[in-house]
């Protein structure tokens, strides 16, 4: 049954009250006209409950806009969301990133994930290509899908939403990597279902990263948002010397500050007994949460990122397959993830608005009963980056 206007409703119930599924939810297809973001593919989807968020599909299938009752939830950069014809992988000693860098949800991956570095790539056995140049956080944000399908779909009297596509990241004499990707939402509901499979489509041993950079802007942050999770260590202080000269920890956030250094934690995180790891940031004021659900076994790492500059005011929630150490520290501790011809990983993550104070105490009960986080705001970190299990070296 889909739970709409306050009713439970059949699916002939439901297509009594209209001559189209898509007056109460659905999924539609459009394109962006003007300015750096003409030519954009864009999927939107609506609920049915308030909730709306839009899927680019020239952008890897990634999560741009994301709005509950007209109230936004993913961030809007001043760099908006450029077309990627427009964007230089390479530009600006690899920080062109930052020109593209916008929406709730940015992929980082598929090969690189962190900071601008160099790695050997002997595996691509080609004598004139001795390193792979990365800039920041990968390649694949900035690369079209290629959309296999989307739509609505009823399962007896249930009704999914649905898109899916496929991303590849490919070179001669390099990596051949693909990101298969499908999002649904049922209508009635807030939870957003991302599932992807990154697949090595090629010949060659290949490292493979991935991260999902997601970004929470106002009124869900605001002066006095709370950022609640299952915190079982601090590992890393990015900028230890200046978070406490700044006055912001990593727990309660301030309003928008002026000539601000963006800030960034490593987390260990505890999971659920199903290997669950959610992350919440929630406005008490508003009565209104965002919550990212990840699996301990896919993501076991997460990060904290701050940039809380007039402006670009944003909370990013990070779950990564890597320590924020970097690609080559991942290949020299055994952590790097190969996948030879074939192989494919797996991830699973669920996006959830909490719409009231009562969804908002449930989720915070929940990740207390994993784990009870520091209750400072600047605790120290540990330095303890522990072993990734399951790793080839």
């Amino acid at each position: 049954m889909v739970q709409l206007y306050g009713k439970s409703l059949s699916r002939a119930e439901l297509a009594a009250l209209s001559g189209n599924v898509s007056h109460a939810a659905g999924v539609r297809l459009m394109q962006l006209y003007d300015g750096l973001e003409r030519g954009i593919r864009m999927l939107e989807f609506r609920s049915g409950t308030g909730l709306r968020f839009t899927v680019l599909v020239d952008r890897a299938m990634d999560i741009a806009d994301c709005d509950y009752r007209g109230q936004a939830i993913g961030w809007h950069s001043p760099a908006g969301f450029r077309h990627p014809a427009l964007h230089e992988y390479e530009g600006e000693g690899g920080l062109g990133f930052m020109r593209s860098f916008s929406g709730l949800m940015i992929t980082c991956g598929l090969d690189h994930i962190l900071f601008m570095n160099d790695t050997e790539t002997s595996s691509y056995v080609y004598g004139p290509r001795q390193k792979a140049s990365h800039s920041l956080h990968g390649r694949v944000g900035t690369i079209p899908a290629r959309l296999t399908g989307y739509g609505e779909r009823w399962e007896g009297d249930r009704l999914i939403l649905w898109a899916e596509g496929v991303v590849t990241q490919a070179a001669v004499f390099g990596e051949h990597l693909e990101l298969h990707r499908r999002i649904e939402i049922d209508a009635g509901t807030n939870d957003i279902r991302l599932t992807d499979r990154v697949v090595n489509a090629g010949f060659y041993r290949t490292p493979h990263m991935l991260c999902y950079h997601i970004n929470v802007g106002h009124p869900v942050l605001e002066e006095g948002a709370r950022y609640l999770a299952p915190i079982r260590d601090v590992v890393n202080v990015a900028h230890a010397d200046s978070y406490e000269r700044q006055g912001v920890g990593y727990r309660t956030l301030p309003g928008p500050q002026m000539n601000f250094h963006e800030q960034v934690w490593q987390h260990e995180m505890a999971a659920d007994d199903n290997g669950a790891v959610p992350v919440a940031l929630v406005n008490d004021r508003l009565g209104l949460g965002f919550m990212v659900t990840t699996r301990k076994d896919q993501f076991p790492c997460q990060y904290e990122w701050q940039n809380l500059q007039a402006g670009q005011y944003a909370l990013g929630i990070e779950p990564s397959t890597h320590h924020v150490l970097g690609n080559n520290a991942a290949r020299e501790r055994g952590e790097m993830i190969w996948l030879e011809h074939g192989d494919e990983r797996c991830y699973d993550t669920v996006f959830s608005v909490l719409p009231d104070a009562q969804a908002i105490a449930a989720a915070e009960a929940g990740i207390r009963a994993i784990a009870i986080q520091p209750e400072s705001d600047y605790p120290a970190a540990s330095g303890n980056f522990r072993p990734i299990e399951g790793r080839e070296a």
